[in-house]
């Protein structure tokens, strides 16, 4: 396996703010096996770089991310693989946590925030790969699709596990039986999005939000990422001993001793990261 060429996924840093662009667009940014290697690389390199301290996700062309790429064969719905004749018993649970899941996870694990600008349409993994983000601004055009009834399938890349938790079963279920495209307003009353706004301010939008980011207590942004993650999955007393240690823990690093002072000396914190 090759890794996808580099303008396949752009990466920049600047600001402080690691911009990973899907750069695929005469095919709508459909993403393939080799794309998301870089993507998972790219977020792992975030999350261990101090000079990176929040990430935009975001795409070129009229398609933000239009699923797995179905036709270049190192893509699918599971993440390629040996044609279905044949095929094994496991063979597609495996390409499943090894390709859609490992993208997904990858974005929920990341330990700087990590905001998707939906430059268009949002379909299969590409929708999941944006709810998956922790804060999400679109486009007017932008569209979410839940594309897998369409073609027979079950939802995957951790749609049925993202949906639910961000705006209910009834609803979640609408989306996932009928496969309506949901235009960006209609996902943003619902709360699948933070922001909506003119194709023509995306980036910058994006660009505010997340430089806005980058000067925050970073660590602290992490450790609040995580226990947010967490709470729709476990029990109030786990919960609350999550967030008691995460207070300890951050309570070690220089930006909450820095928040402290600049309360007490009634200035404006200025904070590293770190």
């Amino acid at each position: 396996m090759t890794a996808a060429p580099e303008d396949e996924v752009l990466h920049r840093v600047d600001n402080g703010v690691a911009w990973i662009t899907l750069n695929r667009p005469e095919a709508m940014n459909a993403v393939t096996w080799d794309q998301r290697e870089r993507i998972i690389g790219l977020l792992a390199e975030a999350s261990a770089d101090p000079a990176v301290r929040a990430v935009v996700l975001t795409a070129t062309g009229k398609g933000f991310c239009a699923g797995a790429d179905l036709r270049s064969g190192s893509g699918g719905s599971s993440g390629g693989g040996a044609p279905a004749a044949e095929r094994v018993a496991g063979d597609v649970a495996r390409m499943i946590r090894l390709g859609a899941q490992r993208l997904i996870t990858a974005v929920l694990d990341c330990e700087k925030p990590v905001l998707a600008a939906v430059n268009g349409t949002a379909a299969g993994i590409g929708a999941h790969l944006a709810l998956a983000c922790d804060l999400v601004i679109a486009a007017e055009p932008a569209r979410f699709i839940e594309v897998f009834v369409r073609r027979g399938l079950v939802p995957d890349g951790g749609g049925a596990y993202l949906l639910p938790r961000l705006i209910g079963p009834q609803k979640a279920k609408e989306l996932m039986f009928f496969g309506d495209a949901l235009p960006a307003a209609d996902a943003e009353r619902l709360g699948l999005v933070n922001k909506v706004v003119p194709a023509e301010e995306l980036e910058a939008t994006a660009r505010a939000w997340a430089e806005r980011l980058a000067q925050g207590p970073t660590r602290a942004l992490a450790l609040t990422k995580q226990l947010v993650n967490a709470s729709l999955d476990g029990d109030r007393a786990t919960a609350l001993a999550a967030e008691a240690t995460a207070q300890e823990i951050n309570m070690t690093t220089a930006d909450a001793n820095e928040g402290v002072a600049s309360f007490v000396e009634r200035r404006t914190p200025k904070y590293l990261g770190r």
